[in-house]
């Protein structure tokens, strides 16, 4: 069973320090009221401008700052506390923040980057560096996004690329737990009302430009929220797991072309999929039928997905964030 090494996070760090002050090229989220608005992605993000969009430059940065906190005599370590401290400043994140506040960003990165702003705020917070708090208002804001939306949101959107609703509900509620507990019950009430009665799944899937299992990932929010309860309402989902079905749920993706962005999302996929059969293998009973399966499944995924992180930059710029969740996940 492959788990994190000091060999993963050295290549990790060495990979994403790489491209986190790479500005070029770039796909932005960003809407132009005006023609003041035609800015450059430095000039509108001071912290948050590489990695190809904001969300993966965002979740780069928590993915470092992780490794360097769990490898802090690495020398890749030092690079990335010298980075943190020239950008992940108190002035740079007003910046940041203050983006939230223009009308047509009402829907600017949901709710994928809300789920990793929270996350990235929860690790800065565990670091003893100047820049520990900095992005504490830049976290309330994204946290008072969600408080705001879930009661709004009639449905859940059930996808497997950055509109996913459990995989942001799961990273939103882990800071939560935490920093927040109203929000984190809000969370909970949501997903029973959207996937409490959920049976049955026939994962059809995967999509040919997803990066998340949209059964797992809901699986994985289901076992944060349902605790011990969580075996029974996955047995009734996935009532043939320990036959290996669906197999589409079991079987690695095939990736055709690495230098496409959207086919590259299935090397994230492999990846995801890792990290939600660990998780959910982890939240299942000793003796669960499903356990074994779900781990050797974990497996194949990451064995699959691995070798092609830096293969073009089209995955380079964000697989190493799933590759750390899935290796991290025991």
């Amino acid at each position: 069973m492959t788990h994190l090494t000091a060999e993963h996070a050295a290549r990790f760090m060495a990979l994403t320090t790489g491209h986190l002050t790479r500005e070029f090229p770039h796909k932005l989220d960003h809407v132009m009221d005006g023609p003041e608005d035609a800015r450059t992605p430095r000039a509108l993000h001071p912290i948050f401008f590489g990695s190809f969009d904001w969300h993966s430059c965002l979740h780069g940065w928590w993915q470092v700052l992780r490794l360097a906190r769990l490898y802090p005599d690495l020398p890749e370590a030092e690079r990335v506390r010298a980075l943190a401290a020239e950008l992940l400043t108190a002035e740079n994140f007003v910046v940041e923040t203050a983006y939230l506040a223009r009308p047509s960003a009402r829907g600017f990165e949901r709710p994928y980057g809300w789920a990793w702003a929270l996350a990235l705020h929860a690790e800065m917070v565990r670091h003893n560096a100047s820049w520990a708090r900095h992005a504490d208002m830049f976290a309330a804001a994204f946290a008072e996004r969600f408080r705001q939306f879930l009661p709004l949101q009639t449905y859940p959107i059930r996808v497997g690329t950055h509109y996913s609703s459990a995989f942001a509900m799961t990273f939103a509620r882990d800071w939560a737990a935490e920093h927040d507990p109203a929000l984190a019950n809000l969370i909970d009430t949501r997903a029973a009302d959207w996937f409490g009665e959920d049976r049955d799944c026939q994962a059809w899937e995967p999509g040919g430009d997803e990066f998340l299992s949209s059964a797992l990932t809901e699986a994985l929010l289901m076992s944060r929220v349902l605790g011990p309860g969580f075996a029974a309402w996955f047995d009734a989902f996935l009532p043939a797991a320990a036959q290996g079905q669906p197999a589409t749920l079991f079987t690695p993706a095939t990736v055709s072309d690495r230098s496409d962005g959207k086919i590259a999302h299935l090397d994230g996929l492999n990846l995801s999929r890792a990290w939600c059969w660990r998780g959910i293998a982890a939240a299942l009973p000793d003796g669960h039928r499903v356990r074994e399966p779900a781990l050797a499944t974990a497996q194949q995924h990451l064995d699959a997905a691995l070798p092609h992180l830096g293969d073009d930059y089209m995955g380079e710029h964000w697989l190493a964030t799933f590759a750390l969740l899935a290796l991290e996940q025991r």
